[in-house]
């Protein structure tokens, strides 16, 4: 039986990932340990801390529903191929900025169900701002004393093309392709924020032509669509989670006005 998808539930993922971000900014301001994981990427106490937060508080929300996080990834395909719904979770997205100490980082958690993320919450713990989105609640951003705002997607766009890109991923073969596009901005920054500013109408397009994993998209993702946007592959499919051994996803493309051609730019990008 799926979780009934309403304010109610949204409300309370949000307070769990505010929760963690708490924790998160306590190691923040004590002094950042930097250890690393089998494949080198970095790992903090902080990514852990996180993780416990959110698996305990939605175990106490949704008991029997599974988690997928980036700490606890070692599930069997065979065993998650079975889920037609589940929490995926990031507790530390950016965690190569958290280090940096330039405060672009976030905690991510959505809801996937039949291989679509249908509820997600990204929290800012530097700022204390989240940004949440749901199927048929639409999306908002939440400030630092808990006011929400409604926040769409800017349709169409106005002014010079606004694109956002990796702060710790540049990839030179971008520009070329954005050129394409004709007169552009380009705003750098980490994490799953650069989904939220399209989210949230301040940017056009946000195109990702390097290797992100399912936990790192999944909670923006489900906010951009709220928001009235979408998140395709190259080839103008929808992204789509849980349906192969590997969490990697393929390259993708985050739209706010899908009026303008983006997925044409960049075919046989493949």
């Amino acid at each position: 039986m799926n979780v009934c998808i309403d304010q109610a539930l949204l409300a309370e993922v949000t307070d769990i990932s505010r929760r963690a971000g708490y924790a998160i900014m306590d190691i923040y301001r004590q002094g950042i340990e930097v250890m690393h994981k089998a494949d080198d990427s970095p790992l903090t106490q902080a990514d852990l801390a996180s993780h416990h937060i959110i698996v305990n508080g939605l175990a106490e929300l949704t008991p029997g529903i599974p988690c997928l996080s980036e700490e606890d990834s070692a599930i069997a395909f065979a065993t998650r191929s079975a889920w037609n719904e589940y929490w995926l979770i990031d507790p530390l997205d950016g965690t190569k900025e958290f280090i940096k100490r330039n405060g672009e980082f976030t905690v991510n958690i959505a809801l996937i169900r039949n291989h679509e993320p249908v509820l997600g919450v990204v929290h800012i713990p530097v700022s204390g701002e989240s940004f949440r989105g749901a199927d048929g609640l639409g999306a908002q951003r939440i400030d630092d004393v808990g006011v929400a705002s409604t926040i769409h997607v800017r349709k169409p766009g106005t002014g010079p093309l606004v694109v956002v890109g990796s702060r710790s991923h540049a990839n030179p073969e971008l520009e070329s392709y954005l050129a394409q596009l004709g007169e552009y901005e380009l705003i750098s920054m980490g994490s799953s924020l650069k989904f939220c500013v399209v989210a949230e109408g301040k940017a056009d397009f946000y195109p990702r032509l390097g290797p992100t994993s399912e936990w790192d998209t999944a909670a923006a993702h489900a906010v951009v669509a709220a928001a009235g946007g979408k998140v395709v592959t190259l080839d103008g499919q929808p992204l789509r989670y849980n349906l192969k051994d590997s969490l990697l996803n393929p390259e993708f493309l985050v739209i706010a006005d899908d009026g303008r051609d983006y997925v044409n730019v960049f075919k046989g990008r493949h």
